[in-house]
């Protein structure tokens, strides 16, 4: 029995690994061809029926997705545009519950406006790990980015107390507004402290307690399910715990994580967060058969109907609202039109059209119990359930797709960015030998004339300040500079590569030990990615 599960997990790894190439040679994210493939295999007869499991994925899959996400985000870029990110997180979330909500029970027949709620809650925000994956392989200013995943990381916490609230009153009958609001405040207040207090906690573990860089890896595993598990625990926001660690943890990491540990649980989260995204991905197409055996009390037409129109006020209440956040401040405030410069009327149309439903969204439609706790079934349980559904393809599937070529036609550029990264880097990279040069010069200045590696050292550092020199000037043309460094780069990608078949035959010689070849040729593959850049995810 075990056999065969290793077997067929073995297969289904295999399979999806495979799309995923494919979706790569057809140059579409890798999210939307697996749901669209998902959706295909469904389809096959005789294809066995797989149900998301609701609890999987909020406890297995989503605290290291939320965590992953928060240790990569910028604080400073976050900070910078926090007002805005706050407001999509919050405010447009219960915005759009509000009107998901009494659409819903206006056209449904037979849905009350808590179930409504319960629609909206699920439905409004934008998630995290479709944002995350999809948008890394568009060329989108980095303003937008991080307003998206910024929001994608918190809006699941708003959204699921929505959730939740709504499900106590469909059950119970009964709604406090008071109640619930003190209890928002609550869990959301909660959850920061218990993951920030564990952020704290295993930031000193780490810097009291001498460990290695497989210890500190399965540390980084760890942490997120433990605020998420104990922020779940006293009833606070698990979701937020991870968010308010992750940033936490990522900010201090170079007081506690050496820098082998940080290389090494940067691979081992980038491997695993792929391998996660890409089953979650799959299993959301794969839904398709159990979304449709749901629907006995409505046709598929109808379905589709409602959910078009829901899918489509959502939209357009996204768009209202980006638009409505970024005008409406400056109708009030002559001060602000003079200060701050005329916005791009192109940045709110694609904050609005990037944002996609995913996982999260779906598992907490299918979270909703079968039957109420007198028995009966919960009602329109499979209409909310076949909404979602089609909501998640609507805006992952369609926008997904339509984003790329909508990116193309608006032509939209980093142009408000102060400082581009290649110059930032040039100028930091300066700063840091400047200060290796001092720190060598004022300390060791005498071993630097008896010891000839320290002597080396020196005049390695001199002379790549020289090149730092030369590279600024050559930055002063930006035509020359881009042409200067894409031909650089193409040299010493074949000069490494050259080096590498050249280790490669003295291998096979077999004169020098396995390990000494193995070290250099990691050496050869750092030297290689500091060219490339490494690429995350």
């Amino acid at each position: 029995m075990i056999h065969n599960y290793v077997t067929i997990s073995i297969a289904v790894l295999l399979s999806v690994m495979i799309l995923v190439m494919i979706g790569q040679k057809l140059k579409v994210a890798y999210p939307i061809f697996l749901v669209i493939a998902g959706l295909l295999i469904s389809l096959i007869p005789g294809m066995p029926r797989i149900e998301i499991e609701p609890d999987l994925v909020f406890l297995i899959f989503l605290p290291p997705i939320l965590f992953e996400a928060a240790w990569f985000t910028s604080w400073q870029d976050f900070h910078k545009w926090r007002k805005q990110i706050f407001s999509m997180a919050f405010g447009l979330v219960f915005l759009t519950s509000i009107v998901v909500a009494y659409l819903s029970s206006s056209i449904i027949p037979g849905l009350t406006v808590a179930m409504g709620f319960l629609l909206g809650g699920v439905n409004s925000p934008p998630d995290a790990v479709a944002a995350t994956s999809v948008l890394k392989h568009m060329k989108i200013p980095k303003k937008i980015t991080t307003i998206l995943e910024g929001e994608s990381l918190i809006n699941d916490a708003s959204s699921l107390i929505v959730f939740k609230f709504a499900l106590a009153a469909v059950i119970s009958g009964q709604f406090i507004f008071r109640e619930a609001v003190q209890d928002f405040f609550m869990m959301a207040i909660g959850g920061i402290a218990i993951g920030a207090g564990v952020g704290l906690l295993f930031g000193k573990l780490l810097k009291l307690i001498p460990s290695n860089s497989n210890i500190d890896t399965i540390i980084t595993l760890i942490v997120p399910y433990i605020m998420y598990i104990g922020a779940e625990h006293f009833h606070f926001s698990g979701v937020l715990a991870v968010v308010v660690g992750g940033l936490l943890m990522s900010y201090n990491s170079h007081c506690y994580l050496s820098h082998t540990s940080r290389i090494q649980s940067g691979n081992v989260w980038s491997v695993l967060i792929f391998l996660m995204n890409t089953i979650i991905f799959i299993l959301i197409g794969l839904e398709l058969p159990v979304v449709v055996a749901a629907m006995k009390d409505y046709t598929i037409s109808e379905g589709i109907f409602y959910s078009v129109v829901i899918g489509g006020a959502i939209i357009g209440t996204r768009i209202l609202y980006s638009y409505a956040l970024m005008y409406f401040p400056r109708l009030c405030s002559k001060e602000l039109c003079e200060k701050v410069p005329k916005p791009d009327w192109r940045e709110p149309f694609i904050i609005s059209f990037a944002a996609m439903r995913g996982v999260v969204s779906l598992a907490a439609a299918l979270s909703i119990p079968a039957f109420l706790p007198n028995g009966e079934a919960f009602p329109h349980r499979n209409i909310i359930l076949f909404v979602t559904f089609v909501i998640i393809l609507i805006t992952l599937v369609g926008q997904g797709l339509l984003l790329t070529p909508i990116l193309k036609l608006l032509k939209i550029t980093d142009a408000g960015s102060e400082l581009p990264e290649e110059k930032q880097e040039v100028i930091l990279m300066r700063k840091l030998k400047e200060t290796a040069l001092h720190k060598l010069q004022n300390d060791f200045s005498d071993l630097a004339e008896t010891n000839s590696l320290v002597k080396h050292q020196k005049h390695k550092l001199e002379n790549e300040m020289m090149m730092m020199a030369d590279k600024a000037q050559c930055m002063a043309s930006t035509g020359d500079y881009v042409t200067a460094m894409s031909e650089n780069k193409d040299v010493m990608r074949q000069i490494i590569q050259a080096q590498r078949n050249e280790l490669h035959r003295m291998k096979r010689e077999k004169i020098f030990d396995d390990h000494v070849m193995r070290t250099i040729e990691m050496q050869l593959d750092f030297d290689e990615a500091k060219i490339t850049g490494f690429a995350h995810g």
